[in-house]
């Protein structure tokens, strides 16, 4: 088991309650194929730059630990998401997690 981490980017023009449907379907599959950290929704910021026309997004941070395999699932479903317009998964050092 691994130590990774998440964050993903939605679409800000949608309603807050297709917003928080997201956040809780993402949270609900890592849940249930991994061992959910921490989840952090940071909420509305300005992107570094125009995403699909937007200077906006709603961004959420998770923390988890799963086998080497989920990363490749788990973007699979940002993929076919509608409303996730940017995500990226990394591993984290375990020698941050130590200090």
């Amino acid at each position: 088991m691994k130590k990774y981490e998440s964050i993903f980017v939605i679409n800000p023009l949608l309603e807050d309650d297709k917003i928080q449907e997201i956040v809780t379907r993402v949270k609900s599959f890592i849940e249930e194929s991994a061992q959910l950290e921490k989840i952090d929704e940071w909420g509305k910021r300005r992107l570094a730059y125009e995403v699909n026309d937007q200077k906006e997004g709603y961004f959420t941070l998770v923390h988890f630990t799963a086998g080497s395999e989920f990363p490749a699932e788990l973007e699979r479903i940002y993929k076919i998401t509608e409303g996730v317009i940017k995500y990226i998964i990394v591993r984290r050092d375990e020698k941050e997690e130590k200090e």
